[in-house]
């Protein structure tokens, strides 16, 4: 199992440089620390989530990191043109000298987001199954011609091309269609913070039922915070827990709301934003009950990669806590 660092870069004290370079920071404390790998989420429209443009902020953690492995979590495809975006990822594998990794999501729930690209929530997934289909031709082939029914192309090479021979490519969707996709392609898959570990076993049993040797590199992201006793993690990580949970239960109601198309219903089985149950299903606590955390969640998925998101509002807590993992916990899972 490899450790990686997932990124959100947080505006916590409005002030947007420093939220951009307080990440880098971390990303640069991470390698430094011998972390596998570093993902990077995309949002739009939020004022405390500003990774907007992702790829450009990826591409400037290429030029100021040189051993770990850069990923995309996710690329949300039906708010891009996946012309452009096989263009700029081949571009990016080049810049981080074939450091990267290709996470794609359909984006959601943000309502926002697709109100304001003009995209249905109901077509979303299937741009995005049809956006890395065409994305990963364009990546490897000349002269591509496309047919699809959101997209098209004819006789098309894109330059310039991977350093990568292959990308790996990841899928953040437990949607039955997705895992489908994702396994017949050999494409790996990504779980949340909020995902229950109930679901992504029935996600990950799914997927090898039909491919029994490609989800080894699932990447489960967790939000983290070892402290030296469960009380002070807790405490330090509540108040994003808590920010976290208002947000996403917001955002989930209106989802739920407008839904037409049967959209499953947020529980504890599934996915759920409960403050209490972000906080079981996280890496947060003293490195005891951190240890036991990571063991079963590496136990029970067959662990790829953990990524772990700091919760702390405050950069040099963040920093104190990923050293201790380093030195209290990494050698114990």
């Amino acid at each position: 199992m490899k450790i990686g660092l997932f990124c959100n870069y947080e505006n916590y004290h409005q002030n947007a440089r420093r939220a951009i370079f307080e990440q880098v920071a971390l990303v640069r404390q991470a390698e430094s620390l011998n972390f596998a790998e570093a993902w990077v989420s995309e949002h739009h429209f939020s004022e405390i989530n500003i990774s907007s443009s992702m790829l450009l902020l990826m591409a400037h953690l290429a030029g100021v990191t040189s051993t770990i492995r850069l990923g995309t979590a996710a690329v949300l495809l039906p708010f891009h043109n996946p012309i452009r975006v096989a263009e700029d990822i081949a571009t990016l594998d080049n810049l981080c000298n074939g450091r990267l990794l290709f996470g794609v999501a359909k984006g959601g729930p943000f309502p926002q987001q697709n109100k304001h690209f003009g995209i249905s929530m109901g077509e979303s997934r299937a741009r995005m199954l049809e956006g890395i289909a065409l994305i990963h031709k364009l990546l490897y082939e000349n002269e591509v011609s496309f047919h699809g029914q959101h997209y098209q192309c004819d006789r098309l090479t894109v330059y310039p091309k991977p350093l990568q021979q292959q990308i790996p490519v990841y899928i953040a969707s437990g949607d039955d269609s997705s895992i489908e996709f994702a396994a017949q392609n050999s494409f790996s898959l990504m779980g949340g913070p909020p995902f229950a570990l109930e679901r992504l076993k029935k996600t990950l049993s799914q997927y090898r039922d039909i491919n029994p040797s490609g989800a080894d590199n699932f990447v489960l992201a967790r939000f983290f915070f070892v402290g030296q006793t469960n009380a002070d993690a807790i405490t330090e990580a509540m108040p994003f827990i808590r920010q976290f949970s208002q947000k996403m239960k917001a955002n989930s109601a209106v989802v739920m709301q407008n839904s037409s198309n049967g959209h499953k219903a947020f529980d504890r089985s599934n996915i759920c934003f409960d403050k209490d149950y972000l906080i079981e299903n996280s890496v947060i606590g003293d490195p005891i009950t951190c240890r036991d955390k990571i063991k079963k969640f590496h136990d029970e998925l067959n662990l790829g990669t953990l990524a772990l998101k700091p919760t702390s509002f405050d950069m040099q807590k963040n920093i104190e806590s990923l050293q201790r993992y380093n030195q209290e916990v990494r050698n114990y899972v």
